[in-house]
């Protein structure tokens, strides 16, 4: 499969680590069919999340983002509950290089290209989900129900494991990246869409139409002064309202899988 770059994750470059990233996670990382796993959240929780990282792998913000995904955020409760999380480390030390993004040469066009038909080519990723999640089953045999949320190219495997004979209740992408439309009709789950200002509307609004008819009790909302990837490796903790933003994501999709699961 040959896979082009996501627009909106290309013309926009990671946020700079400054003050304010000292997080101290709250979960351990386990391996689960030979892939090391941040692991957080509840140990007698019945419900479940798999979460798909973004391409450049495991930032501090991301870390962040599972543990509330997990257990939500003391200061803004909300209505979803404690969820276990397990978010697999795909690419390792060899997630795509920040240096390159936004490109700015023709190698750094090539290396993009490559990295998105070579490690995160989803045709490769998806066939490891089942394997992945019979070995987290054996382990966490508490849990009864599951949900996957992905993140840019961690949604367009979201979506394609939602499809008839799903592991998953519930799923969930957050901006999107890689959007086919083909993909929308076959979900067969409810599914939330939460997309950034830097989607573009041409491809987001008809793959959210030819989503809402193939599974009616799927949502979106477009976060309309939000960068791609502000739940994820650009999410800046540094500017309140983008940091409210930040966590309103995380609720949306919390209480979203709550009525699932």
């Amino acid at each position: 499969m040959n896979i082009s770059h996501s627009k909106a994750c290309c013309t926009r470059a990671p946020v700079i680590l400054r003050g304010g990233y000292n997080y101290n996670q709250t979960g351990k990382y386990v391996e689960y069919d030979g892939l090391k796993t941040y692991e957080t959240g509840s140990p007698t929780t019945k419900r479940g999340i798999l979460m798909i990282y973004d391409i450049f792998g495991i930032f501090v913000q991301t870390v962040r983002g599972a543990d509330i995904l997990a257990s939500g955020h003391h200061e803004t409760p909300d209505k979803g509950g404690q969820y276990k999380v397990f978010m697999p480390d795909w690419f390792g030390d060899h997630a795509a290089d920040v240096q390159t993004y936004p490109p700015k040469t023709p190698k750094d066009v090539a290396s993009i290209a490559a990295f998105m038909n070579g490690p995160a080519d989803p045709a490769k990723t998806v066939p490891r989900i089942a394997p992945l999640m019979e070995a987290i089953k054996k382990a966490n045999p508490q849990i009864e129900e599951w949900a996957i949320l992905g993140f840019c190219w961690g949604g367009k495997i979201a979506a394609l494991v939602s499809r008839e004979g799903s592991l998953f209740k519930a799923s969930g992408q957050c901006h999107p990246s890689l959007l086919e439309r083909a993909d929308a009709a076959k979900v067969t789950i409810p599914m939330v869409v939460l997309s950034s200002l830097d989607e573009v509307p041409e491809e987001v609004d008809p793959w959210v139409q030819d989503l809402k008819m193939a599974s009616t009790s799927s949502f979106s909302e477009i976060f309309t002064d939000s960068v791609h990837g502000w739940m994820t490796s650009r999410a800046d903790f540094e500017d309140l309202h983008k940091f409210e933003e930040y966590l309103r994501g995380y609720r949306i999709v919390r209480e979203f899988f709550a009525q699932s699961l």
